[in-house]
């Protein structure tokens, strides 16, 4: 049988791991699927990544490294990502995830011209957005959390862009009908949110940011899970 595989680019705040777990357990908790039936491929510290036959989908989870740092195991990643997209394999890049998939297929990530984007925040689908089968029927603009400094500056030629923010102009976009890019992150809840920016705070105040506004105007939201959950029926 085949599984799902969590490419794991990073690991959260230590803070966070004790209580909420690492960024694949999150995930795969949205996701409603047991740890034993996925594969968790932790290319940051070495992991190899399976053959593209033993897979029924893929998640790339957010790191604290940069895409444009061209590590190693971040680059190897891109190559396998770039491959995997004429197998038809259902995937979704989330944050890095996102900004690594979106470098892979041919776009270009850099530092965020509006600055670091940190909080709940409303994120703004375009038309696409309503007839995309991972977004439709959502509220829109839709509430999410977020925790980035770079973003797609350029997309993949194939790519179409489905939503942004008023702190990023690529939340989300899609290639085909089955490979997504989530600027956002859906396994986060306000707990998460907050932690990331307390841990930041210093650095969120001297870029001209307010974390204690920033920490009030935090809350859950339902669509992180939603949408997760949604990419894992996609995989069966």
């Amino acid at each position: 049988m085949k599984k799902l595989l969590i490419i794991k680019t990073g690991s959260t705040l230590p803070s966070l791991l004790a209580k909420k777990g690492d960024f694949e357990d999150r995930v795969l908790s949205g996701m409603g699927v047991d740890k034993d039936q996925a594969i968790i491929a932790d290319v940051c510290n070495g992991q190899s990544l399976p053959g593209y036959d033993e897979i029924s989908g893929v998640v790339i989870t957010g790191s604290h490294a940069m895409v444009t740092e061209h590590l190693e195991w971040s680059e190897r990643t891109a190559e396998w990502l770039k491959k995997s997209i004429s197998k038809s394999i259902p995937i979704m890049g989330i944050c890095y995830g996102h900004q690594l998939l979106a470098y892979a297929l041919g776009g270009e990530v850099g530092n965020n011209p509006k600055g670091i984007e940190l909080g709940t925040v409303s994120v703004f689908m375009n038309e696409k957005a309503q007839h995309d089968r991972l977004l439709k029927g959502l509220n829109n603009p839709l509430e999410v959390h977020v925790s980035h400094q770079q973003t797609v500056l350029k997309l993949p030629k194939h790519a179409k862009r489905l939503a942004v923010s008023n702190g990023d102009d690529c939340q989300a976009f899609v290639v085909g009908d089955c490979v997504w890019g989530l600027q956002f992150h859906p396994e986060f809840d306000r707990d998460i949110t907050v932690e990331y920016i307390a841990d930041s705070k210093e650095e969120l105040i001297a870029k001209g940011k307010k974390p204690d506004l920033l920490i009030k105007q935090c809350k859950d939201t339902p669509y992180g899970t939603e949408i997760l959950r949604r990419f894992a029926e996609f995989c069966e």
